[in-house]
């Protein structure tokens, strides 16, 4: 009889691990994507490498940026918490699939008790001791309806949503911190046009002021020199009031304060990549970790419906052990001391108020919200990169204007000074002229921060920003 109970326990277990390769979750179809099959703007530069591929060394070879990106990579909180939201998830699938596997558990006891007359065989009250060591199994799931399996894959895909979650904050990790670098150095620039033209305004006013003391000007026209002098000087209060901002939100996404870096790079010396192939949108849902979170969190609710089917049919679960007894320790292992147990057990769902059909509904309500949001993701992409690929068009037609009418503005304040001189124009043309300048100036240097960032959108957009350096390319 004890020789028999492996046997049965093997078979039982042997039959458990055929049968829980079924599962009642509906088969996992990928939704098609909401999209259409190109972008409205077309994408220029397919021979270039892809952003997918492209490291962000590769990407952004200013040498002060790399540092902030990897200085951020490591210190930023956010990512950080990403990263131990992977280990939660990892953590949580581990206790999940350990359901999957028999609990086996040894154990050794001793009990001391007082047995009364009336129960005694003697007609004798009696102390007796006993002893006990074994080795047990508690409650296993024969796993017939998948229900254990339907659990452990909705952990396996939430844990893999994490990671594809710690990717895509990389990602924007990344571009916030490139697109920051940028407007602290574009806040910068136009603080240093600032104070240029305030230096330059008051050298022009003392001139005046001495015109004005020796009756060669108007009141009016010192007037006028004073008010651009108070103009640059709101302008520099404004962009370094802006410039200090701007970097203590590059400190808050570096993680660190900013210390020991290269030089800046201008804005107009970046060598920022603006040329890279945007494919077709059937690409993103490789390329971009956003998706892929979203598709395994629908491969998770996908899995609970099976769990939520499977639970409308009986479990069956088994305890056994094996073991020795004896009421004297020295005896325990001593022949005719053996002792076994072997308790299947079968629980069939009769009456719960409703509660599994309750269930099921909600899981598969869950999925329909699962997929609703795959598909958001899908078009949020979609938009995102048919949105930097319509400004990428226009941008350099932008950035040309723009630079053709700092030079118009330039020559219009040369002439204007002129006439001005000879007595034809009066203040306030050069008053105007002069602030038309000093905002084109503005603009030119926002202008090339605009195109830059615009790079730095599609290539986030399109994936890029996983890879420190390029990959080799795929054959």
């Amino acid at each position: 009889m004890f020789n028999s109970l492996p046997k049965q326990l093997t078979s039982a277990l042997l039959l458990a691990g055929v049968l829980s390769g079924c599962s009642m979750a509906p088969t996992y179809v990928r939704p098609a994507a909401p999209v259409a099959g190109s972008y409205p703007a077309a994408a220029d530069g397919q021979a270039q490498l892809e952003a997918s591929a492209r490291g962000w060394r590769q990407f952004f070879p200013d040498q002060r940026l790399q540092t902030l990106i990897a200085a951020a990579l490591e210190n930023n909180r956010d990512l950080r918490t990403a990263a131990l939201n992977i280990e939660q998830a990892r953590a949580q699938y581990d206790i999940t699939a350990a359901d999957a596997l028999p609990h086996l558990e040894g154990d050794f006891s001793r009990s001391r008790g007082r047995t009364p007359a009336v129960q005694s065989p003697t007609g004798q009250s009696f102390v007796g001791t006993s002893y006990a060591v074994g080795l047990n199994m508690t409650a296993f799931e024969l796993d017939f309806f998948g229900r254990v399996r339907s659990l452990k894959d909705a952990a396996l895909a939430s844990y893999l949503a994490t990671e594809e979650a710690r990717q895509s904050a990389q990602i924007s990790l990344i571009a916030q911190v490139a697109q920051a670098y940028l407007a602290e150095q574009s806040f910068a620039e136009q603080e240093a046009l600032a104070q240029q033209t305030l230096d330059s305004r008051l050298e022009e006013y003392k001139l005046g002021k001495m015109r004005f003391d020796v009756g060669a000007s108007s009141a009016l026209d010192l007037r006028v020199s004073d008010t651009l002098v108070q103009s640059a000087r709101v302008s520099l209060s404004t962009l370094a009031r802006q410039r200090g901002q701007a970097s203590n939100a590059l400190t808050l996404l570096v993680g660190k304060p900013l210390t020991d870096l290269p030089a800046s790079t201008p804005l107009l010396d970046q060598q920022i990549v603006t040329d890279i192939p945007a494919g077709v949108p059937s690409d993103l849902l490789n390329r971009r970790p956003d998706i892929r979170a979203a598709e395994q969190q629908l491969r998770a609710a996908n899995a609970d419906i099976g769990a939520a089917r499977a639970a409308f049919f009986p479990r069956i679960s088994l305890t056994a052990g094996i073991g020795n007894a004896s009421t004297s320790l020295g005896n325990l292992f001593s022949a005719g001391s053996r002792t076994w147990s072997f308790v299947p057990q079968l629980a069939l769902p009769i009456f719960e108020g409703g509660r599994n059909r309750a269930n099921l509904t909600l899981s598969e309500v869950r999925k329909n919200l699962a997929v609703a949001s795959y598909e958001k993701t899908i078009q949020t992409a979609f938009r995102e990169v048919a949105d930097a690929l319509v400004a990428r068009g226009t941008l350099d037609e932008q950035l040309a204007a723009q630079d053709a009418f700092l030079n118009a503005q330039q020559e219009r304040v040369k002439l204007t000074g002129l006439r001005y001189k000879n007595g034809i124009a009066n203040s306030t043309e050069m008053l105007d002229a002069q602030r038309d300048l000093f905002s084109a100036q503005q603009a030119l240097i926002q202008t090339r921060q605009l195109r830059l960032n615009n790079a730095i959108d599609l290539y986030r957009s399109l994936g890029g920003g996983l890879n420190e350096t390029t990959q080799a390319a795929k054959s």
